[in-house]
This record gives C-alpha cells, sequence and structure tokens, in this order.
C-alpha cells in the first residue's frame, strides 16, 4: 500500500485527489487548517484516510505534526493555497502591501517549499511529488497570487534535478477555472463564470476529479520518465 499525503485535502481540489488515491487502495492522509471540513472529508471519502489539522506554511506547526505523518511517504501532493487576495480590501499603505504579499508567498509557495522539505527524509525512491500553480501564473492581472504561482514553477525546476537521483518526480499542476470549489469564496457571479467557461475550447469549467485525474496519473508508473514539467489542466483556456 502506497501512502500519500495531501495537504489542502479538506475541500475542493485536494478532497478530489485523496478520493482518488483513496479508491485505488493507498493510505492518504490529508492535511489542513481547518478541523471540521478534514474531518468531514475523512469521513466521507471510502477508504483509508486520516486527517491531520495544521498550517503548511508555518514551520513550527510542521514539525509538531510530523510524528503523526507517515514514517515513508510515496506520493507528496502539495495542493493547499489559494489566493489570499480574495475578499480582501486594496492595500492602502506600503506596509499593507507587503503583508498581501507575503500572505500569497506563505499560503502559495512556503507551504509547498516546508513540506517537500520536512518530508524529503521520508520521500521513497520512485516516488512523486506534485505541486499547484495556476493558469494566473501565465496571464497579467493576478498580481502577488500569479507571482507566487510563478515561483513555485520555477522552485520546481530545482526540485526536480535534486529528486532525480532517488528516481522521485516532480511536477506541477496548472488548473484554469474548477467549478466546485471554494477558491472564489464566494465571489464568483455568473457573468465571470461564463467568461471564463467561454475561454476554453471545451465549453466548460474544469472539475476538481479532472484534476485529481492528472495528479493520480504524475504518480503513476506510466509517469515515471516525466519531471520538471508544468501540466496544464484548462481546457484550453490558456491559448485563447
Amino acid at each position: 500500500m502506497r501512502q500519500i499525503v495531501v495537504t489542502g485535502g479538506g475541500t475542493g481540489i485536494g478532497r478530489a485527489i485523496a478520493s482518488a488515491f483513496a479508491r485505488e487502495g493507498n493510505g492518504v492522509v490529508i492535511t489542513g487548517r481547518r478541523t471540521d471540513p478534514l474531518a468531514a472529508a475523512a469521513a466521507a471519502i471510502d477508504g483509508d484516510v486520516t486527517a491531520i489539522a495544521f498550517d503548511a506554511a508555518d514551520p513550527a506547526q510542521i514539525e509538531q505534526a510530523l510524528p503523526q505523518l507517515p514514517a515513508n511517504v510515496d506520493v507528496l501532493v502539495n495542493t493547499a493555497g489559494g489566493n489570499t487576495d480574495i475578499g480582501t480590501p486594496e492595500p492602502a499603505t506600503l506596509a499593507e502591501l507587503a503583508a498581501a504579499w507575503r500572505a500569497n508567498v506563505d499560503s502559495n509557495v512556503l507551504s509547498a517549499v516546508l513540506m517537500t522539505t520536512a518530508l524529503r527524509p521520508r520521500l521513497t525512491q520512485g516516488g512523486a511529488v506534485i505541486s499547484f500553480s495556476s493558469i494566473a501564473a501565465h496571464r497579467a492581472g493576478a498580481g502577488s497570487y500569479a507571482a507566487a504561482k510563478a515561483a513555485i514553477e520555477a522552485w520546481n525546476l530545482s526540485l526536480a534535478g535534486e529528486l532525480g537521483t532517488d528516481q522521485i518526480t516532480a511536477n506541477v499542476i496548472a488548473p484554469g477555472f474548477i467549478d466546485g470549489t471554494e477558491f472564489f469564496r464566494g465571489r464568483m457571479t455568473d457573468e465571470r463564470r461564463e467568461t471564463l467557461i467561454g475561454q476554453t475550447a471545451t465549453g466548460r469549467g474544469g472539475t476538481p476529479d479532472d484534476v485529481a485525474a492528472t495528479v493520480v496519473f504524475l504518480a503513476s508508473p506510466g509517469a515515471r520518465h516525466i519531471t520538471g514539467q508544468v501540466v496544464h489542466v484548462n481546457g484550453g483556456a490558456l491559448s485563447r
């Protein structure tokens, strides 16, 4: 049985990823900051799923959680993150601007870097690390969130080289608009949703299961020679 760790596994894409791995008979640990969504996900997913609540961007909380995490990790999925600018006021001072940028870097970059570093000694030979960027990293307009996601892609290039000696792959998934998640925090309008769907070639929004299937593939034996890559899951929106 493989051991899978999914950060941000309580809702949305992370929960779909955890469910997909559990269906294959893997042992899955889901992490996140909120206890209730994690517990609900662990109870609802059919399989061997354990929930551990901590903030993946906080070094002290990671160190405290390490004894509860698997001794050997076959697949680490760094799903935790999100656009921390959504629902917050525009920064009015340089100090507020700095805080806003740091929030997105902490949430999207440090969470992945810290978790990967903490679990590096436990990653098994032939394993996989899968992290998350966004279509926003390849378009103008998303500010610090886009910059943070672009940083994940750059960091992953170095990570792939470091892990390759142990035949561990490191890839990034960059989703476009994914329906059925908490990303927009209830601020998605019908007009905005129609615009985002209109940018796709497939004529629909993505689903968490679309992304989960890509993660499962990248962690499979069929993807052992795929590493250092960014895989776009956006229905063709990036080219339009």
